[in-house]
């Protein structure tokens, strides 16, 4: 994290549920970068790389939070910082609305 400090107003688009006072930059920084990357429009973006660097970004994208991205939007910063995930853990992280049982009753 390059410096300390507190989360801006606009960043409650990306993290509605959490009260940013509570939010902790470093003890979040998963949370916080998977939200931005996934909900953050371009001010977020460049929000995000004024706080963490370019590293800490790609590792929280090359060890995706299960459940916790969108197909697309993990491809895309996939493509935009060069990384490869394995096959198993990409399915893991991507977050679906349909419970594990469907998709291997539709598969059978």
């Amino acid at each position: 994290m390059r410096k300390k400090c507190r989360l801006p107003e606009f960043l409650q688009t990306v993290l509605w549920s959490y009260d940013l006072n509570r939010l902790n930059l470093e003890e979040d920084k998963d949370l916080v970068i998977t939200q931005a990357l996934n909900y953050g429009d371009w001010r977020v973006i460049r929000w995000l790389y004024t706080i963490y660097k370019e590293a800490d970004i790609k590792d929280v994208v090359s060890h995706p939070a299960k459940g916790m991205w969108f197909d697309k939007v993990l491809n895309f910063w996939q493509k935009m910082l060069d990384i490869r995930i394995p096959a198993k853990i990409r399915k893991k992280a991507i977050f679906t609305m349909e419970p594990e049982f469907i998709h291997k009753a539709v598969r059978s």
